[in-house]
């Protein structure tokens, strides 16, 4: 946590801070008058109530005119450009402050006549201070409002942007996968049932925990699974899958379908005409880190159409990684022969 969060978010942390600054302010005179005395030569005088009484009241009048003016005055009269208010306010806190010195000089005994010019003089810097003072907090409190308002903002932006990225799932799984099941139905296959259990489980998570910040790794990986099942099931003998997916060496959260794309953009471009089609898919979780890594062979003679409705698409997972996990991630994606290599290291905390 930075200080200026701790500073506005924290309500005890700005409270000590507050009382900690007017000990500082009020204690200051009271320390270095007895010292100024005795470098002059003359005796402190003798501790009064009154003398007391009447120094506190005066300082919480200045704590006071210093709320005031940094929470009411400024934003109220002197933002919306009512400075008449203005002036007449803080005319008046100078007011109360002189009838305080007023009755100060009356009531301690032992001290001189009230003279309204050195009520000026010896409150004028004072008042220049708490004014100072009041307008650097009230500054200070609209740059942090400012900001705030923009990070929510920006946080509202980016939860809308990763929202419509995980929205756009590819249709051609479910529907290539739909017409299997209808093959199998049509065989009274004993596949048919394990299958329907594997699709709901897909849609199940697609819907539901989607909409999740964070899930749980092992759900990630269980839905990554059944749609390496279920593709398997649909290319069969056609295409060689190897995957391992583990070891796990603690409980980790990752944004939901975060993975799916590199698997998806792998069966696509690695499946139909790729001769001895062959995907590798290999995940780690150990150290607060995860490696995650898709190989497939492809047709290095086969021209890539791209289509409105072909999945989210590498471009839209590398910019979730950049929104969700800035400086947190390391992607690699290149080509080597006729594979195609994507290898992800992601760093939980």
């Amino acid at each position: 946590m930075s200080i200026k969060t701790a500073i506005t978010d924290n309500k005890k942390v700005k409270i000590a801070l507050h009382v900690a600054f007017w000990l500082v302010v009020f204690s200051l005179p009271l320390l270095l008058h007895p010292a100024l005395q005795r470098r002059r030569g003359e005796s402190a005088p003798p501790p009064s109530n009154t003398l007391d009484l009447f120094y506190i009241g005066k300082a919480l009048v200045w704590i006071a005119f210093f709320y005031l003016n940094t929470h009411i005055l400024i934003p109220r009269l002197f933002y919306t450009k009512k400075f008449v208010l203005f002036i007449l306010s803080h005319i008046c806190t100078l007011l109360i402050l002189m009838t305080f010195e007023w009755m100060h000089f009356k009531l301690v005994p032992g001290h001189m006549g009230f003279h309204p010019r050195g009520f000026i003089f010896f409150n004028f810097f004072p008042y220049l201070f708490f004014v100072a003072g009041s307008v650097t907090l009230r500054m200070f409190l609209d740059r942090v409002a400012i900001e705030k308002a923009a990070k929510e903002k920006e946080t509202e932006n980016l939860k809308t942007e990763l929202s419509f990225l995980r929205s756009q799932i590819s249709p051609h799984f479910m529907f290539n996968v739909l017409n299997n099941m209808v093959a199998l139905a049509r065989k009274k296959s004993d596949l048919l049932e394990p299958s329907l259990i594997k699709l709901s489980s897909i849609m199940r998570y697609m819907i539901y925990e989607n909409d999740e910040e964070k899930v749980l790794l092992e759900k990630e990986i269980e839905y990554l699974q059944s749609y390496i099942d279920l593709q398997q099931q649909r290319f069969g003998k056609s295409i060689t899958v190897k995957t391992s997916l583990g070891p796990i060496d603690s409980t980790y959260f990752i944004e939901p379908m975060l993975l799916i794309p590199f698997v998806e953009n792998a069966f696509k471009h690695g499946t139909g005409m790729v001769e001895n089609g062959c995907i590798d898919i290999e995940l780690t979780a150990i150290d607060g880190t995860l490696h995650f890594s898709v190989k497939n062979r492809f047709d290095t003679q086969r021209q890539v159409v791209k289509d409105k409705t072909s999945g989210i698409g590498l471009e839209n997972v590398k910019r979730r990684l950049d929104l969700l996990y800035a400086y947190k991630h390391k992607l690699e994606i290149n080509k080597e022969g006729q594979f195609f290599n994507i290898s992800l290291s992601l760093k939980f905390n």
